[in-house]
């Protein structure tokens, strides 16, 4: 069972500093379809989710982190859970582009409830991104 199929979309909308780094970045490096725009955002198709960038180069970036798993995570993040081979996939093609990883991609909580690949990196305006999949999804909200 999907659980994209299940739930409903989710809207996020953030700051970004370009609106054309914003397009390169989402739109041609992750790979998301572009919806409307105006000269002051733009609404991305992310992973069947809603993400709008809005012009607002005064409110970008973010430096807080907490430590998990004996990284430092931003605290500001959002991301995706992606199938283990469609996350492989983007790792890779991150990394063939160069990509300058927060966190490299690595499996995290080995061996414990919630075993997760995950990988953290910005995106040109210093929002942080997190993708990560589940062997097993059913334990993406294990206690």
């Amino acid at each position: 069972m999907s659980l994209q199929s299940t739930i409903p979309p989710f809207h996020l909308a953030f700051p970004v500093r370009d609106l054309a780094e914003a397009r390169a970045f989402y739109g041609e490096l992750l790979g998301c379809p572009e919806g409307r725009s105006s000269n002051e955002w733009v609404d991305f198709n992310f992973y069947g989710h809603q993400i709008v960038t809005h012009l607002s180069p005064d409110e970008c970036g973010s430096t807080q982190t907490n430590n998990v798993d004996d990284h430092s995570v931003p605290v500001r993040h959002f991301g995706a859970v992606l199938e283990m081979g469609a996350w492989e996939a983007l790792a890779k093609k991150l990394q063939d582009a160069g990509t300058k990883f927060i966190i490299e991609p690595y499996v995290r909580f080995k061996g414990e409830v919630g075993e997760q690949a995950t990988m953290f990196f910005l995106d040109p305006s210093g929002n942080a991104l997190e993708f990560k999949s589940f062997k097993n999804i059913d334990s993406l909200f294990a206690k």
